[in-house]
């Protein structure tokens, strides 16, 4: 961590506006050696009275200007002696950018260059610090569990995160170019007391308290995470005296919620029906889905969040009934496509009434559950197992969700992965932050809905099976730790040396013998890579059958849903058997390739008849030939008998596929019907 820095004289540009407000009246308050001097031309979303608790202040000072303004900017820089800038002026209202994108060239872009421009000729800035905002990496895959890093690509999708990424792209060059000591916030959403109501929870609050209908854009699926002002201000604390020159930081939560979702919220604490006070209107040009920041970095500093969402809420609702007044007539601002740089600028004087009451019967009781990625185990810390911490990749495949439940049942501490294989950056980011006894790698490519899907997705297929999977394996080996790679015994097929029905099967050290559909050339070649890392536990999966029937991937549930199936003995794996081997395999530190089945075959025959005879007596089913399956299919499908005495060796009690089904899927599934029926 770098040295702590100490500023003496900081220059806080759009101070009487939201956020920077709140980090003004926390610096004055809280650092009476510091000078706050913070300068703001009073635009329509700015006020006086945000800054308030300020005013008579022996360390504080305020100047009404434009930052646009060169010579005023000069003139600040060296009459107050700045070392510091804190650089928060800015148009920050999407829509507003819509309709009038020059005004935020002009104070986003320009502005930003002003301030630059000054900082270079009066070369006494210690600290330039510039806030940007998380909408510059442009829109999040909705299926992202990896938030944008600080590394992650600017993608700005609209003309004021585009003039943020300007304003950003001109910091970097003055840092680089002029060694100016430069650092840049991305940050989430921000809500709380004072904000100007354009926004989104302000504007929902204030026309809640007129019994007024909320309006939505489009269909509200939009996704946010909102974090509480105070909070904020004490992350541009911290990173003012912990952060390092030249670095970026993300500001946020990783608490997430619909914009619909808030809107429902807010109606039911306010005791209106959703239903009759929710209307849909249309969406602005161009409304992203989702941001999703990663804040690890800003927590190596310290820094953590401290207000839930059902505090914060309830603290803004309070502050509003009791400040309803504020910014005075701002009816303009609650249309459901405001226009705000369209009307005349009024100045507020800060000698109005200033109510600083908090109390009120409001009682914020509704709590919103939110996903958790990092799980602990539920048991007391002392009996963790042996000092485990498991870091598992493919959280929302099938395999990856097994095993966290039963690192769950085990007692064993795990944090899902987040980063995407294929970059790099993430997983170093992830394996030195988590710092994990053992990765599994159960992420990869198997098709949607099938393997079908990747015969039109090859590059898809190649960047996650392929290029991920030794990018995991590479950082994995640079970090000592032992990768457990679930892989798949879907690249053989019955040949001379091995027929059909012999009992006769593919051992560990054999090549792959089967390219038939691309995934499964991918899963053989990254295995055959991986041979190079000697790290690397490969266990070769083949169609992974679970206790829990209704789940899609289940391949019993998949053959009972098919209209016709074929009927050819296969190596399956049961995995409510073998998963918890995986964990016992990396207990004992193997490595190598490892057929992860078990022992003997089984036809999708005999698997229905077992369904039939367990779980439905009424049920039937159709078989069709290979060359009929080839119709329908838009790949071939594998076909194999491997040899598990490897494995059984390992573990002598493993049992044969068709015991291990009537023993850990049929005879379970059988028993909770039976108890279903007698209740």
């Amino acid at each position: 961590m770098a040295t702590t820095y100490k500023p003496k004289n900081i220059l806080i540009t759009g101070a009487a506006g939201f956020i920077a407000s709140h980090l003004c009246n926390r610096l004055v308050q809280n650092y009476p050696d510091y000078k706050i001097v913070v300068v703001d031309k009073l635009d329509y979303c700015s006020n006086l009275k945000n800054i308030l608790p300020s005013k008579s202040a022996q360390n504080f000072k305020f100047i009404k200007g434009d930052i646009a303004t060169a010579d005023l900017v000069n003139y600040i820089l060296l009459s107050e002696s700045i070392d510091t800038i804190m650089h928060f002026a800015a148009q920050t209202h999407v829509d507003n950018s819509f309709g009038n994108s020059f005004e935020f060239t002009k104070n986003n872009i320009y502005g930003t260059h002003v301030l630059l421009e000054a900082c270079k000729v009066t070369g006494q800035i210690k600290r330039f610090i510039h806030v940007s905002t998380d909408e510059v990496y442009g829109e999040t895959d909705e299926d992202a569990v990896m938030g944008n890093i600080e590394a992650s690509q600017l993608l700005p999708t609209n003309p004021y995160s585009a003039t943020k990424a300007g304003a950003e792209m001109l910091v970097m060059a003055y840092g680089r170019s002029y060694g100016l000591p430069v650092i840049t916030t991305r940050g989430n959403n921000v809500y709380g007391p004072n904000q100007f109501p354009e926004k989104l929870i302000p504007k929902f609050i204030l026309l809640a308290m007129k019994g007024q209908p909320l309006p939505i854009h489009g269909d509200g699926s939009n996704v946010r995470s909102y974090l509480y002002c105070e909070d904020v201000a004490e992350a541009f604390e911290t990173i003012l005296h912990r952060g390092e020159v030249g670095h970026v930081y993300n500001i946020g939560t990783q608490k997430e919620r619909r914009v619909i979702d808030v809107a429902k919220e807010i109606c039911q604490l306010f005791s209106l029906n959703p239903e009759t006070h929710i209307k849909y209107v249309e969406n602005r040009p161009f409304n992203d889905q989702r941001y999703f920041l990663d804040v690890q970095k800003l927590k190596t500093l310290g820094w953590f969040e401290r207000t839930s969402w059902e505090e914060g809420l309830k603290k803004t609702i309070e502050w509003y009934l009791n400040n309803s007044d504020w910014w005075g007539d701002v009816s303009g601002a609650l249309l459901p496509h405001p226009k705000m740089l369209m009307v005349p600028r009024i100045e507020r004087k800060c000698d109005g009434p200033h109510n600083r009451n908090s109390a009120s019967s409001f009682v914020a009781n509704n709590s919103i559950a939110n996903g958790m990625v990092v799980r602990s185990p539920r048991n007391n810390p002392s009996t963790q197992k042996g000092g485990l911490k498991f870091l598992i990749y493919g959280r929302t495949g099938y395999l990856g969700g097994l095993l966290g439940q039963l690192c769950e049942k085990q007692g064993i501490q795990f944090v899902y992965g987040k980063g995407r294989l294929e970059e790099r950056s993430q997983l170093l980011q992830e394996i030195q932050t988590v710092k994990p006894t053992h990765v599994f790698n159960a992420a990869g490519l198997t098709g949607r809905p099938n393997a079908d899907w990747c015969e039109s997705h090859k590059v898809e297929t190649i960047r996650t099976n392929v290029v991920g999977t030794l990018n995991l394996a590479d950082v994995c080996r640079e970090h000592g730790l032992l990768m457990m790679n679930y892989g798949s015994g879907c690249i053989f097929e019955f040949d001379a040396e091995h027929p059909m029905g012999s009992g006769i099967g593919f051992k560990e050290e054999e090549k792959p013998n089967y390219t038939g559909s691309f995934y499964s050339k991918s899963k053989a070649v990254a295995e055959d890579l991986l041979n190079e890392y000697d790290n690397v536990c490969t266990l070769r999966a083949r169609m992974p059958i679970s206790s829990d029937l209704s789940h899609p991937r289940n391949f019993v549930r998949k053959i009972t849903q098919y209209e016709k199936v074929v009927d050819i003995p296969n190596s399956m794996t049961v995995l409510d058997e073998l998963l918890p081997m995986s964990i016992e395999l990396a207990k004992r530190n193997r490595r190598g390739i490892w057929n992860f089945t078990n022992p003997g075959v089984v036809s999708h025959n005999e698997v229905l008849e077992l369904y039939k005879n367990y779980i439905d007596p009424n049920f039937k089913w159709v078989n069709f030939t290979l060359e009929e399956q080839a119709k329908v299919l838009v790949a071939p499908r594998s076909n194999n008998e491997m040899d598990a005495s490897k494995l059984k060796k390992e573990f002598p009690e493993l049992l044969s596929i068709k015991d291990s089904l009537i023993k850990y899927i049929f005879e379970p599934n059988k028993k909770s019907i039976a108890g279903a029926v007698a209740k």
